[in-house]
């Protein structure tokens, strides 16, 4: 025989799951990105809406740049808030295509912390 309580608990579990989910999930993730130019490298963040602007992934970010001459990205940098140790935004920054070797993908242990 059909058990619609337990049925309706499940749903219920369901959509506790499904909300928690939700809401710990930031409106606009970042992701980084390592250039590496000609004197050295920096880890740059972009959001989901500018990483879809820009083509999606790291080789599109290479051809904008290529292709602009230049872009305007967030650079990032570890700092530590409370005790814990974060991936924060720490200023706007000029790439210029002539000094750009390479962008890569770029991941780290640490929470990463969305730019303006």
């Amino acid at each position: 025989m059909f058990d619609f309580s337990k049925l309706m608990t499940c749903a219920m579990a369901g959509l506790t799951l499904a909300s928690a989910v939700c809401a710990a999930a930031p409106a606009s993730a970042e992701t980084l990105f390592k250039i590496i130019t000609v004197k050295d490298e920096i880890i740059v963040g972009v959001n989901d809406a500018e990483l879809k602007d820009l083509g999606g992934d790291a080789g599109s970010i290479a051809k904008a740049i290529a292709a602009k001459g230049s872009l305007t990205l967030w650079q990032y940098a570890v700092t530590q808030k409370d005790g814990e140790r974060m991936v924060a935004p720490r200023a706007k920054v000029g790439v210029l295509a002539n000094s750009s070797l390479r962008v890569e993908p770029y991941t780290q242990p640490f929470k990463v912390l969305p730019h303006e």
